[in-house]
C-alpha cells in the first residue's frame, strides 16, 4: 500500500492508523515506543483521529513499527493510504497554530489562583510575611498538581517515563512522584517538619528538571506530565521555570528558618 510521505531536509513522514488508544496514556506510550525505533526521529499521535505521523531519516517498514508495540497488542499499526496532497499544505497541517496564551492557559491560571492565595494568607496586620505566603505557595502548587495526576495515575507514570531520568528506568517512581508531591502538599499546608519538607522538595524537584532540561535542550516534541493527562501541554521553557520555581522557593525558605 502506498505510504502518506513528505520528503523535508532528507526526512520522511508516514502515518498510519493505530487502534486501541483511548487516553493521553495511551498516546504517550505509543509516542515513546515508536520514538525508540532505529532510525525515527519524532512519533506525534492524533488521539482524535488515532493516527500517529512517524519522522524517519531513512525508511522503516511497518512491521518494524508494529513489533514496537508488540508488547501491548491493545494497539494495533495499520498503514494509511495516501492522500493527494501538497507537501507544503501537509507541513503546515502538522503545526500547532494556538497563540501561546492559548496553549498554556492550564498552567497560567493554576498560578495565577495560587499566587493570589498565598498573596492573600501572607498579609497580615503586622505587615507581609513571605515565609507563610511561600509555604501557602507550595501547598497549592503540590496539592493542585498532584490532583491532575491522580485523575489518571497510569497515564501520567507512562508519560512521564518518556523524559525524567529515574522514570526511564522504573517506571513505578512516576506512581511514587505523584504520591510525594501529594505529601509534600499536605507537609506544606500543616507546615509539618518545614526543614524535612523543604529538603525533600529541594532533592525531588532538582532530579525532576534533569529529564526536563535534557528534552527541551535537545528539542525533543513530547508531552509535559506536570498535569497529567488531562491537558495537552508540550514540553517546553515553561516547565523548566516551573520546576525551577520550586527549587528557589525551597531552597530560599530553608536558608531564611
Amino acid at each position: 500500500m502506498p505510504y502518506l510521505c513528505v520528503i523535508i531536509s532528507k526526512q520522511m513522514k508516514h502515518t498510519y492508523n493505530v487502534t486501541g488508544m483511548t487516553c493521553a496514556g495511551c498516546q504517550y506510550k505509543v509516542q515513546h515506543l515508536l520514538a525508540q525505533v532505529d532510525h525515527v526521529t519524532e512519533a506525534v499521535v492524533d488521539l482524535d483521529k488515532g493516527q500517529v505521523t512517524v519522522e524517519m531519516d531513512q525508511h522503516v517498514n511497518t512491521p518494524v513499527l508494529q513489533d514496537a508495540l508488540k508488547e501491548y497488542p491493545k494497539y494495533q499499526l495499520t498503514d494509511v493510504k495516501a492522500a493527494a496532497s501538497s507537501p507544503i499544505s501537509m507541513d503546515m497541517g502538522m503545526e500547532d497554530k494556538r497563540t501561546w496564551f492559548e496553549i498554556y492557559k492550564p498552567i497560567v491560571l493554576i498560578f495565577a489562583y495560587i499566587f493570589t492565595v498565598s498573596v492573600i494568607a501572607g498579609s497580615t496586620l503586622l505587615g507581609f510575611d513571605e515565609l507563610i505566603a511561600m509555604r501557602v505557595f507550595m501547598a497549592g502548587f503540590f496539592l493542585v498538581f498532584s490532583f491532575f495526576k491522580m485523575l489518571n495515575l497510569d497515564g501520567f507514570a507512562d508519560s512521564y517515563a518518556m523524559y525524567d531520568v529515574i522514570a526511564r528506568r522504573f517506571k513505578g517512581w512516576g506512581y511514587l512522584y505523584a504520591l510525594i508531591e501529594l505529601g509534600l502538599g499536605l507537609s506544606y499546608a500543616t507546615n509539618f517538619n518545614p526543614v524535612i519538607t523543604n529538603i525533600i522538595t529541594l532533592v525531588v524537584m532538582t532530579v525532576s528538571i534533569i529529564g526536563v532540561l535534557q528534552t527541551v535542550l535537545n528539542k525533543k516534541v513530547i508531552q509535559c506530565a506536570c498535569l497529567g493527562g488531562v491537558f495537552n501541554l508540550p514540553m517546553s521553557t515553561v516547565t523548566i521555570i516551573e520546576d525551577g520555581l520550586m527549587i528557589v522557593m525551597s531552597g530560599l525558605m530553608l536558608w531564611m528558618m
